[in-house]
């Protein structure tokens, strides 16, 4: 088995597909809408692992809380220390929050923790 994708709820969708496209080579497939129910997606994908599915219904409100039970993050692997350092200065230098600098973590990763447009929480790791 293996995860399939991860979906998040978004404000801005194409704001959103242009930032994991541009800083996370992310492929977006075609954008879905249901206009019946006021749904678009897309799908991203990457060189490999899961997906990442954005989604947007203006009906969805926002709860702005990272301290709750449930999904709190998602790790996107970048393949080494240097692009860990380098990705984290780039979206550091565009003005995206890093909330946790490049580091080793007590139990052994090398990760720093960034946010998305919209207050996601991203470790990047080797």
């Amino acid at each position: 088995m293996n995860i399939a994708h991860i979906a998040i709820w978004v404000k801005d969708l194409e704001g959103m597909k242009q930032f994991y496209s541009d800083y996370f080579n992310a492929k977006a497939g075609e954008k879905y809408h249901n206009p019946k129910k006021n749904f678009s997606s897309y799908f991203l994908r990457f060189d490999s692992g899961c997906r990442l599915e954005l989604m947007h219904r203006p009906e969805i409100m926002e709860e702005s809380n990272n301290n709750q039970l449930g999904l709190t993050h998602f790790a996107v692997s970048v393949g080494s220390k240097e692009m860990v350092d380098a990705l984290t200065q780039t979206l550091k230098e565009k003005g995206y929050v890093v909330v946790g600098e490049p580091r080793t973590t007590g139990d052994g990763y090398y990760e720093s923790v960034v946010l998305d447009p919209e207050g996601n929480s991203i470790e990047i790791t080797i």
